[in-house]
């Protein structure tokens, strides 16, 4: 890219099952007050602050239309510039970053806020399927998950076993992170005994409810010099949709994740993402997801997920570590989970993540996902250069 983005601030909440505490405004404040303070920046005209505001709800989710109006007051949104992203919050950061490329705007701010413990998950996400034929069967997102794991399982050879070590890290991982919500040492036997919700996933196959919200400060290259002595740039960012109807794909494989991850990497010049990425960001909301979404990236070949889990290079003393944090299964909300994920990879990049922080780090990779079974995909490479 001629013009160079950056992250220059990031900030999230600590994420909880149930914050009925407070509102949404202040749920997404939490967050948004953070960036601020560490900036000094302000929702300001006269070119020293906040141009433009990104927002990244669900209107279903949130209970009402244009969800976005309920963080006006603390997002900068009156009489300025703000957009709303209804997709996972890799999308939200993806679209302030063209804002900046496209000219329009200087600093931008990103906020993505979500309360899944004010709804019922299920007749949400049944709202995403085809109205006619497939909600009348109760399709959700987790029975849709569970057809794609099987036919996974089946294609490929992948086993119970295998999907329960990806559960077995990320939780261990997100000991070491204090904005998890669930960090838990748990053992291969401990998942498989968990509840079946839908073979072949169980309950601790899947991610939890969760309440949160993150934010971030987006900056074209001139402005983020000044604003942080540690940038994080985007050097890479790939988007992808795959077709509506689940009949109408292979779900043991995600074509579009690979040609998400193709047009970042084009971007970034990055040739061999094995050996190039220093730590990967997944959004994998039940287990099998991190083991097929390894697969659309590039790090191991196709059905290869399995064996690369059972090698220990995704590890935190591996190779390619995946998901530090704890990822989605330790408990990110939908929309903020991508977000996230660039939040973490920023603060690995800055050498900030505290105890779960990694050596050595100048390349890192952020995944996000919309839709049932991975409809819809997005890939962004960060670097400290």
């Amino acid at each position: 890219m001629a013009e160079r983005v950056a992250v220059v601030s990031v900030a999230q909440t600590k994420y909880h099952q149930n914050r009925g505490d407070v509102r949404e405004a202040e749920l997404a404040y939490e967050a948004i007050e953070q960036v601020l303070q560490e900036t000094g920046l302000k929702f300001v005209e006269d070119g020293t602050g906040i141009d433009a505001t990104v927002s990244c709800s669900h209107d279903h989710w949130d209970g009402q239309t244009i969800s976005d109006i309920k963080i006006g007051d603390v997002a900068g949104a009156h009489l300025r510039p703000e957009e709303k992203v209804a997709e996972d919050g890799t999308h939200a950061v993806y679209y302030a970053m063209l804002q900046i490329l496209s000219g329009h705007h200087d600093v931008v701010l990103v906020v993505s806020h979500m309360k899944e413990s004010q709804t019922v998950r299920s007749m949400i996400e049944n709202a995403a399927f085809d109205p006619v034929y497939q909600r009348l069967i109760g399709l959700d997102f987790l029975t849709a998950a569970a057809l794609q794991a099987r036919r996974y399982m089946y294609k490929y050879g992948i086993t119970e076993e295998q999907c329960a070590k990806v559960v077995v890290k990320n939780r261990k991982n997100a000991q070491n992170n204090p904005y998890a919500q669930a960090p838990m040492g748990l053992t291969v036997e401990d998942v498989l005994r968990s509840p079946m919700l839908s073979s072949p996933i169980r309950q601790l196959d899947a991610k939890p409810v969760s309440d949160g919200a993150c934010a971030m400060i987006l900056a074209k290259e001139e402005k983020a010099k000044r604003l942080s002595d540690k940038p994080a740039w985007i050097k890479g960012a790939g988007s992808c949709y795959d077709a509506f109807y689940l009949g109408d794909r292979d779900l043991a494989d995600c074509q579009s994740l690979m040609l998400a991850a193709k047009q970042a990497y084009d971007m970034a010049g990055i040739g061999d993402p094995r050996k190039e990425i220093d730590l990967a960001e997944v959004s994998e909301y039940y287990s099998y997801q991190e083991l097929l979404w390894m697969e659309g990236l590039g790090f191991c070949d196709r059905g290869e997920g399995g064996k690369l889990i059972d090698s220990g290079v995704t590890q935190m003393g591996g190779r390619l570590p995946l998901n530090p944090s704890g990822g989605l299964l330790s408990g990110r909300p939908f929309a903020v989970g991508g977000m996230a994920a660039v939040a973490e990879a920023v603060l690995q990049l800055r050498g900030e993540a505290g105890a779960r922080q990694l050596p050595d780090v100048s390349t890192a990779l952020a995944h996000g996902v919309t839709g049932p079974c991975g409809q819809l995909q997005c890939v962004l490479v960060l670097g400290k250069d």
